[in-house]
């Protein structure tokens, strides 16, 4: 093919996508002038004739633009019936290339002719596909084969057609914006090579045999997770001829041949679809271009180069065939897809942004909503070919009214709006994975039959999670994060976790101490999640209910210490500038989370075997009736998912909803039993460095796009939180801006976008904050919180205070007193219902803090308290010391 072949096809290509869209603008145009009665008709005649220049260009030009055409030729759910019905004709065999083309090919590539090789070689192909054609033979041993030979200098043609589809694709993303598909093409001209090497597909084929459990195709006697489908044996194969064993099949779409053999087209399906979500949940491996089987117009018998066919034999069994174009996921993107795709079933918002940021899925704007409504329409059950039509009008008003929505958030013109396109950053590797979620509809609509994805797969997401939590420390290594062991405390600490961990009574938690203003222990084990199976790290965010408290009350001692006038402050400013900048905490310690740190958030869930020893609990007259051990258990089981959810995390609760790590709460303890002095920085060691992530995430000063998708950050990453649009933020030089005051000066960009936190704990490569590394005053020893000398006094509510508090109370001023057993007071403190505390015995310089996510009544915490009390020979405070009892709920009721 010369390069004058190569220029023709190019202009025809280019010719053909002009004339098709200056034929809708012009409709498009016109329709405002045309009665509404006749607006349908005109658009339908549109389709006609733009559906019959497709086909005809297509069929001309052949290789890759017949791939585009089967594959639109499904999607029976989303294009107009003009177009299905006409391309439907590319899933027929296309003209065949000479048999002396294809006896050259094996020739070439076996070493031997069609005559040495097989006692007989059907010189008719069973069909011809726009890549190779198959032949039917029989081998020397008598074996019945199928035989793929590629056309010659089909190389060349396909990548060159990928070249103009990119070049169309770049050109309407100019042209109208919101029909942006570089992601999908990018990835396409990723993979779309591979189909070329034969030995890939061979690999490919006997891979996923394998993962299913394909071996003994006529019997079905494998472990129950396994599907029921059959694949062909490769029997051999070169970069352009590929020899598989013959499977008479029936083609999906050969709806008289299905009716005759009594197959049953629901359960077929259902089928094919387990076997995709088992390739992709289980294996990380699947097929990434399923489509119908089709039927030469010649022979009437079935081409192996298509992806499903239906055995004639009873029981009838899907036949999965042409592995060419797969897909590898990494470990890490298969859990997100799985938790994403539960995260829809669940509607877990928090969990769909988490799954979102781990797959590197970013997006310009924090609108959660929105972002559930698309993932449910990915997921949705498909519809039958005849509900196709109402389906999409529905789809497009719901995305007329979406976009409606983003434009009145993000202030936008019209002409903005058009241009606007709310992903930012869209990774490969998840284009396959819709796209075969895509393939999957439009088959389930060519089958008229109706799948509910959402049952279908949600066992093969469920086990991925779920395989991979349950490998606890037993048989995990890395349970425990890999951090430096500070002290021989530690160490013991971290063998209690184990057991502990081996008796299912901790799923992820973190533990840090201060003893003398140093960090003796600083350990982070475990899992995010039940349905999370990322590893918890130094910097996970974790729910601590009621240790909320004692935060919030450290703030408004520092309020009344300085005298600070507070009116028209927001509460998170005020946070910060007491407890979060001064301590170095910065991303780690949040009441009310902001958009952008979802990705290191860790999820609650309850520890079942702990309700029953509520009966055991004697009701506590304090307590309101409700809170009472006859009445806590049904209103615990209900807690996590409440607390799980994005409205409940995002709230600013100042008694109820913070979320930390065990770091960051262990260090304001520390400097608060130090009369509120700083301790030295926190260990460098730990990944990322305390205080390294920004604690609201910051407004992004590029100007609104002009052009294509907008411009990107120099990250990758873009953006905003809305609520705190006058808030201070802290700039890479240290200084503060208010980018509120710049948007007001036309000095920023005045719609927000949202930061996807990308220096999560799951990150080792996190860039050390100013203050750890340089050497000047920017970390003082001498610094203070509090001004008041008796500022004990004041936590506790003793002494001169003592009249603002219950003399003989379990509390003092916001702080549950931390007291001996002989009735003295030692400390402060506060704990959260399920297990998380903090507190510090300021007498003997020690302060700790403990978060977890797997709520109990407190055992856990206690056995960590008392192991790290006794070996640092200190009295184990009264609320940690009893192991049965009234004293056993405290850690759970505050």
């Amino acid at each position: 093919m010369g390069w004058g072949n190569i220029y023709k096809r190019r202009v025809k290509v280019f010719t053909l996508a002009i004339i098709i869209y200056l034929d809708y603008k012009t409709l498009q145009k016109r329709e405002y002038w045309i009665n509404k009665s006749k607006r349908a008709a005109l658009w339908e005649k549109a389709h006609e004739r733009n559906a019959k220049r497709v086909l005809s260009l297509m069929i001309e030009l052949e290789g890759l633009w017949v791939k585009l055409g089967q594959y639109l030729s499904t999607r029976a759910d989303v294009l107009p019936n003009a177009y299905i019905s006409l391309l439907k004709q590319l899933q027929d065999s296309l003209p065949p290339r000479p048999l002396k083309e294809v006896s050259q090919t094996i020739q070439k590539q076996l070493g031997k002719s069609i005559d040495e090789l097989f006692l007989d070689f059907d010189r008719t192909p069973l069909a011809t596909a726009s890549i190779a054609q198959v032949h039917r033979a029989t081998m020397i041993d008598g074996r019945e084969v199928v035989v793929k030979v590629q056309h010659a200098g089909i190389k060349k043609i396909i990548l060159e057609d990928l070249k103009n589809a990119k070049a169309i694709i770049d050109w309407i993303a100019w042209a109208e914006p919101q029909y942006d598909f570089n992601p999908m093409i990018d990835e396409w001209c990723r993979e779309a090579p591979k189909e070329l090497d034969f030995n890939h597909e061979a690999e490919n084929t006997r891979t996923v045999a394998q993962n299913l459990g394909c071996k003994n195709k006529h019997k079905n006697d494998g472990p129950s997770n396994l599907v029921d489908v059959l694949i062909p044996e490769v029997i051999q194969s070169t970069e352009k001829v590929l020899v598989s064993e013959y499977m008479d099949g029936i083609r999906l779409n050969d709806h008289a041949a299905l009716e005759a053999h009594g197959v049953d087209k629901q359960k077929i399906v259902e089928e094919i679809t387990r076997a995709y979500a088992h390739q992709i949940y289980v294996d990380g491996f699947f097929n990434g271009d399923p489509h119908p089987g089709t039927l030469s117009r010649a022979s009437g018998v079935t081409l192996e180069d298509r992806n499903f066919l239906v055995s004639k034999e009873p029981p009838h069994r899907p036949i999965l065939l042409d592995f060419g174009l797969t897909k590898k996921l990494s470990g890490s993107t298969k859990q997100a897809l799985a938790k994403m795709f539960l995260a829809s079933a669940e509607g877990d918002h928090v969990a769909l942004l988490s799954s979102f940021a781990e797959m590197g899925l970013k997006l310009r704007l924090d609108m959660p909503e929105q972002a559930m409504e698309v993932t449910n329409v990915i997921f949705r059950t498909s519809t039958p070919a005849k509900e196709a039509v109402e389906t999409a009008k529905n789809l497009s008003e719901q995305r007329s009214k979406n976009m409606k929505v983003i434009q009145e958030k993000m202030k936008m013109n019209e002409k903005e709006m058009k241009r606007f396109n709310p992903v930012d950053a869209f990774p490969g590797d998840i284009i396959i994975f819709f796209r075969v979620l895509n393939l999957l509809r439009g088959l389930s609509s060519t089958m008229d039959v109706r799948i509910v994805y959402q049952e279908i797969m949600r066992p093969f997401a469920e086990s991925v999670l779920l395989g991979n939590i349950k490998s606890g420390p037993a048989v995990n290594k890395q349970w425990i994060c890999d951090t430096p062991v500070h002290s021989d405390v530690e160490a013991k600490l971290r063998r209690l976790l184990v057991e502990l961990g081996n008796d299912d009574k901790i799923l992820g938690v973190q533990v840090c101490a201060y003893k003398d203003g140093k960090v003796i222990i600083d350990t982070a084990a475990g899992v995010l999640g039940r349905y999370d199976p990322r590893p918890v790290q130094p910097d996970s965010l974790f729910p601590v209910f009621s240790a909320t408290k004692g935060i919030t009350a450290g703030m408004l001692h520092w309020l009344v210490d300085k005298g600070y006038h507070a009116s028209g402050k927001k509460f998170q400013e005020i946070l910060e500038e007491a407890l979060i900048h001064p301590l170095k905490i910065e991303g780690e310690l949040y009441i009310g989370i902001p958009p952008g740190v979802e990705s290191r958030l860790a999820t609650l869930t309850l520890d079942t075997s702990d309700l029953s020893q509520l009966s055991e609990i004697s009701n506590r007259s304090d307590l309101p009736s409700t809170f009472q051990a006859h009445n806590i258990a049904q209103a615990i089981t209900s807690l996590p998912a409440i607390f799980n959810m994005l409205n409940t995390r995002r709230a600013i609760l100042p008694a109820a909803n913070g979320h930390c790590s065990a770091r960051a709460l262990a260090r304001y303890y520390a400097a608060l039993g130090d009369g509120g002095a700083i301790p030295p920085p926190h260990s460098s060691s730990s990944k990322p460095p305390l205080g390294s992530h920004p604690h609201i995430p910051k407004f992004s000063p590029e100007k609104k796009p002009q052009h294509g998708r907008g411009k990107k950050s120099k990250d990758g990453a873009s953006a905003s939180w809305t609520e705190f649009a006058d808030s201070e933020v802290n700039t890479d030089d240290g200084d503060y801006v208010n980018y509120g005051e710049h948007a007001r000066n036309g000095s920023s960009d005045s719609y927000t976008r949202l930061v996807n936190d990308s220096s999560s704990g799951s990150s080792s490569n996190a860039s050390t904050p100013d203050h750890l590394v340089r050497g000047d005053d920017s970390f003082k020893t001498d610094v203070k919180l509090f001004n008041n000398t008796s500022i004990h006094d004041a936590f506790l509510g003793v002494n001169d205070y003592g009249s603002l508090a219950l003399p003989n109370g379990k509390f003092g001023l916001g702080f549950a007193r931390i007291g001996l057993e002989d009735g003295s007071y030692v400390g402060f403190g506060h704990s959260g219902m399920g297990g998380s505390t903090g507190f510090c015995d300021f007498k003997n310089k020690f302060a700790i803090a403990v978060t977890l996510n797997k709520m109990s009544l407190g055992a856990t915490t206690r056995k960590i308290i008392q192991l790290v009390c006794s070996e640092l020979n200190i009295p184990v405070p009264d609320q940690f010391r009893s192991e049965t009892g009234p004293e056993m709920q405290k850690p759970m009721i505050n």
